[in-house]
């Protein structure tokens, strides 16, 4: 497990370029995922992985594919320390959890070891020990996480085909 750490106000023109919004299927987008800040992360990350960013992580356009490059690069979650507000939602339509904890995300850097606790909102540094509290999710957003997004969710549900 690794920790990919960016600043503020990253935007989706960043976590995934708008030149590649047509791409063909979510491996594409995942191939192009933050080239345009980070040229290794899309050859580098790893199943399990976290990024972790300041303030106002998603901001710029209200466009899907940004969460979805990063939930196709298999990143466990992003940990930061705000969201822009349609980029929150999105996550959380299409099942990628994201934890709000400012100073988890001014402390935490790469290398280190983090763990994080979705019904508790916990997350763990196990490097130096420190733990930061982050709003846990409600029942029925970790229910949509869990299934994967809102349309999984409601198909597990019986309300959507």
């Amino acid at each position: 497990m690794k920790i990919y750490k960016y600043g503020d106000n990253v935007d989706t023109d960043v976590i995934i370029p708008a030149r590649y919004l047509n791409a063909p299927d979510e491996k594409s987008l995942a191939s192009h995922c933050m080239e345009d800040i980070d040229s290794r992360f899309s050859s580098t990350v790893e199943p399990g992985d976290i990024v972790v960013a300041g303030a106002n992580f998603g901001c710029g356009s209200s466009r899907e594919h940004a969460p979805l490059s990063l939930k196709a690069c298999q990143v466990k979650c992003v940990i930061a320390a705000s969201f822009a507000r349609i980029f929150y939602r999105n996550c959380i339509n299409i099942g990628l959890p994201i934890l709000e904890s400012p100073e988890a995300a001014a402390e935490i850097q790469p290398g280190h070891q983090v763990s994080v606790e979705f019904s508790t909102g916990v997350i763990t540094d196990e490097t130096t020990g420190k733990t930061y509290q982050s709003a846990p999710f409600p029942a029925f957003v970790e229910g949509i996480i869990a299934n994967g997004g809102l349309l999984n969710s409601l198909k597990v549900r019986g309300l959507a085909k």
